[in-house]
């Protein structure tokens, strides 16, 4: 299923992993780990954010995939199914149930 991640990076542990030399490596495991087919990376409500939107073909990897973010990054996140154009226009062309 498409998902859409959004993750605002705690300001003190980005800027600590930033300095360090580490938060590019971080966001570059996130993208190999998520394979994304699209990356987003800017500033949101006062912090660095990222947004992804990625195939999640099994449920069971939701802690795999947000665990470094909360532990790592103590990250808040939200992870929300969306659609593309192309996913809303067979959905609304579907007969209707009900």
């Amino acid at each position: 299923m498409r998902m859409m991640l959004r993750a605002r990076l705690d300001t003190h542990v980005s800027n600590e992993a930033y300095r360090n030399g580490t938060l590019f490596d971080f966001l570059q495991s996130l993208m190999d780990l998520t394979k994304p087919e699209a990356a987003y990376f800017g500033p949101m409500d006062t912090g660095r954010s990222v947004l992804l939107v990625f195939d999640l073909a099994d449920p069971s990897r939701i802690p795999a995939t947000l665990g470094p973010l909360l532990s790592e990054m103590e990250a808040e996140v939200e992870l929300h199914p969306v659609m593309n154009y192309d996913d809303v226009k067979k959905g609304l062309s579907a007969p209707r149930q009900g």
